[in-house]
């Protein structure tokens, strides 16, 4: 049990194998102004683009970047989370989209069949915990990407740069991560991706469910739906 006789927060892996509905409206609040979109678009086109996707979840980035592109092809671990998303998408008229089960480091495409692989918030797993062999695991993935992508094509990665913070503060365990993808040639970028909730109890809720108590208790004490986020965009051309 957590403070006060709460439970602990759900570990990422159970919330990602069992929980995608809940997960998917926390995400659905993140980014209240519409900035992601925006930012990527200063990276490049996905206009007629043909894209790959790693770690879809359940389909948010997707549902971004499908009215754009030619086709989205999302990939994600997760049977649970994209069965989800696939769900989400039947109600929609876009059929240019593809969800299938596969890990990051073994994408089953041919060679040079994207012109943008994109992976949001989904990497940074590889390099966090006890793992100590995290480099040759991302370098792996890195060739796959390199694989996948035609001349000219895009990588770009979408990871946290602090929740709860109105400026960049990267969570101190991300800092060797991003280092490593800044020294393989990455640039970087930022914006704001704020959640913004309906009401302070589901903000406190959805915000314990997935961040954990610190977070969920500030709002609850200051009475406040929105929580601040940075997220940063590390991305480069081939």
């Amino acid at each position: 049990m957590g403070k006060a006789g709460r439970l602990t927060m759900p570990d990422h892996q159970t919330i990602y194998q069992q929980a995608a509905g809940r997960y998917d409206r926390l995400v659905s609040c993140e980014d209240a102004a519409g900035n992601l979109l925006v930012e990527l678009n200063k990276i490049t086109s996905f206009a007629g683009r043909q894209i790959v996707e790693l770690g879809a979840g359940t389909g948010r980035l997707t549902r971004l970047l499908a009215p754009l592109a030619r086709t989205v092809h999302a990939f994600d671990l997760s049977p649970h989370m994209l069965a989800f998303a696939a769900q989400r998408f039947d109600a929609l008229p876009l059929k240019n989209y593809i969800f299938t089960v596969a890990d990051h480091r073994a994408i089953p495409l041919p060679a040079a069949s994207a012109d943008v692989v994109i992976s949001g918030w989904s990497l940074c797993y590889l390099a966090q915990g006890d793992r100590r062999a995290w480099q040759p695991d991302l370098e792996l993935v890195l060739d796959e990407i390199h694989r996948l992508l035609r001349p000219h094509g895009w990588l770009i990665l979408i990871e946290t740069l602090g929740t709860g913070f109105e400026t960049p503060n990267p969570p101190e365990k991300l800092r060797p991560y991003y280092d490593f993808l800044e020294s393989n040639g990455c640039s970087r970028t930022w914006t704001r991706t704020d959640y913004c909730f309906e009401t302070v109890a589901e903000a406190v809720d959805l915000t314990r469910f997935f961040f954990g108590d610190e977070l969920a208790d500030q709002l609850e004490r200051n009475c406040r739906h929105r929580l601040p986020e940075c997220t940063g965009f590390w991305f480069f051309q081939v």
